[in-house]
């Protein structure tokens, strides 16, 4: 983990917890004030009420302190609740929108469980900073004052503690030292089993229908044990520290009152001094509260550290050059080369120009790289060598917002976003009129099973049930409402049934909709192949062919691709790209 990465920011979540932050310095600031002279108040109290001084008065001081501290002790933890959620708010908004800017990158370099647990809990540790920090600083305070105090009423006691005072530092110091990395390991580990619960969770239905329940609850608890090492490690660095407090503090104290009464015996201090250095020795001592305050940072630092580490993973860079008006969609590839994480290269200097307004079918092996041709034309990953162009602009001097309403992508295995039915058929850069709506469900044959649901179109999506054809419908109907200048569909014909699927044909290749916008359609069938305008054929990384699927029918290769194959070919994970 950087440290410092993390260091910087706690500091930026600090400065988040805004006026709120300055409360909780003021109130933690006078209630630490409070603690110090209050021993001193009492002291002089009860030195008044044996005769040696007007006792209403300092009895008055000692009542106005007590209250002053039961009051200031509320307001501190107000102002530090207030200031560690709006921390903890900001945290939250920045991971999140840092992970939405990633992209399917996110979810390649971390798993969908492991992110929900540092945006969630890490965020929650960390943003107790603001709190965390200034009672860091203002537990320092009493002890300080204690020492302080202990010199104004007898310089030998503030001797006799300064001689056990390395002690309290050490243990401390200890501490410190023993809870960073068990912190760094302990929330490693959370966050590994939430990766493996998110997963078992997405795969439910395999796990009931497989009857593995017991072997997969098995596989998410396995880190358990090392959970429980980390933890157990943190709760023997406590004991540990508990049981140095326990054996120092009384023996300091034994000490230093042992000297205050010889020097009361002396005369040289008076009975009130004698209480007073009591309360100061225990305040001086106070090695609990410095414990807690190191505590919590030290779990902020630690969680901030997690929420640092995606910070920290670069996000796609936008230009701010808009598409020329009039254009059509027609799509470059220029050179383009993409590779695996280890180097393996998936597509090799691909160039491709696909006409304007034309449907482009992409045809081949699996593992061939059409996932990832189709990706790559709305810059859902970039290349690693070469460059896309849309309309003569390439995609990375490409506004975002532009390109986003250029671009609409329908997907195998859509996820459907949104309250309602028509919430998730609009969800897009732009919102639809109804009118819209209805004719992207319509094109897509969505319209007649919605109209069934109980609430139409204002049905909500977690009381309608639907088979893997029907979200694939609804995630087809979204791309025809938000397809500007280009629609790409990743082979979106896995789920529907023939009917259906030959009537998404007639839309795609019709003057309905779709007519004046570039398609981009990855499929497996050759039927769909024959409709196109432009057959792209990927094998190995490369552009085998391209034309008319008819011109294209009289290599043997071609044909085989439409065949069974024998053996899925492994996947491999990209380097910045798809699966």
């Amino acid at each position: 983990m950087d440290r410092r990465a993390a260091d910087r920011l706690l500091l930026a979540a600090v400065r988040r917890g805004g006026a709120w932050g300055g409360v909780l310095a003021a109130t933690s600031l006078l209630l630490a004030a409070v603690y110090v002279v209050l021993p001193a108040l009492m002291g002089r109290a009860v030195d008044a009420v044996l005769g040696q001084g007007d006792s209403s008065l300092w009895l008055t001081l000692s009542a106005v302190a007590v209250v002053l501290l039961v009051v200031c002790d509320a307001a501190d933890d107000y102002a530090g609740a207030v200031a560690n959620s709006r921390s903890t708010a900001w945290l939250r908004h920045t991971l999140l929108g840092h992970i939405l800017d990633m992209g399917a990158r996110a979810t390649r370099r971390y798993t969908p469980g492991d992110l929900v647990a540092r945006l969630v809990g890490n965020t929650a540790r960390a943003g107790s900073a603001p709190a965390g920090l200034v009672w860091a600083v203002t537990d320092l305070i009493p002890p300080v004052g204690a020492v302080v105090a202990l010199a104004l009423i007898d310089p030998w006691l503030c001797l006799t503690f300064c001689a056990g005072l390395p002690l309290i530092v050490l243990v401390v110091r200890s501490f410190v030292r023993d809870v960073s990395d068990l912190n760094d390991r302990y929330f490693a580990t959370q966050g590994r089993i939430a990766a493996r619960l998110t997963d078992a969770l997405a795969g439910i239905r395999t796990i009931t229908a497989a009857g593995t329940m017991t072997r997969e609850a098995d596989r998410v608890l396995e880190p358990l044990p090392e959970l429980h090492r980390h933890g157990m490690g943190l709760w023997r660095a406590y004991a540990r520290v508990s049981a140095r407090d326990a054996a120092i503090v009384p023996l300091l104290e034994i000490a230093v009152l042992a000297v205050a009464g010889l020097e009361l015996s002396r005369g040289r201090i008076t009975p009130g001094q004698m209480l007073a250095a009591g309360e100061y020795v225990l305040l001086a001592t106070g090695v609990s509260s410095l414990v807690a305050s190191a505590r919590r940072l030290a779990f902020a630092r630690a969680t901030a550290g997690r929420v640092a580490e995606v910070l920290d993973e670069p996000v796609p860079a936008y230009g701010g050059t808009r598409l020329p008006d009039g254009g059509g969609g027609r799509l470059e590839f220029h050179r383009v080369t993409v590779r695996t994480a280890e180097g393996d290269i998936v597509l090799a200097g691909v160039d491709l120009d696909l006409p304007a307004g034309a449907l482009t079918a992409v045809v081949g092996r699996s593992g061939s790289g059409k996932s990832l041709l189709a990706a790559l034309a709305g810059r859902l990953t970039d290349p690693d060598g070469g460059e896309v162009r849309l309309d003569g602009v390439p995609l990375r001097d490409v506004d975002r917002a532009e390109l986003r309403r250029a671009v609409a992508y329908g997907f195998e295995r859509p996820v459907l976003l949104g309250e309602t039915f028509a919430d998730a058929i609009g969800f897009g850069p732009r919102t639809p009129s109804d009118a819209e709506v209805l004719a992207g469900a319509a094109a897509a044959r969505a319209d007649a099973f919605i109209r069934t649901m109980p609430q139409g179109y204002r049905t909500p999506l977690a009381e309608a049930p639907l088979s893997g054809g029907e979200t694939q419908r609804v995630g087809l109907a979204r791309a025809f409402v938000q397809a500007g200048r280009i629609l790409v569909l990743d082979d979106v014909s896995a789920s529907l049934d023939t009917v259906t699927e030959h009537h998404i044909e007639q839309v795609l290749t019709g003057d309905g909709a779709m007519a004046g916008r570039t398609r981009l359609v990855v499929t497996h069938r050759a039927a769909t192949a024959a409709r196109a305008d432009l057959v792209v054929w990927l094998g190995a990384g490369r552009v085998q062919g391209q034309g008319t699927h008819r011109e294209l029918w009289a290599e043997p290769a071609y044909r085989a691709v439409f065949s069974p194959e024998p053996e899925p070919e492994p996947q491999r994970e990209l380097h910045g790209g798809m699966r």
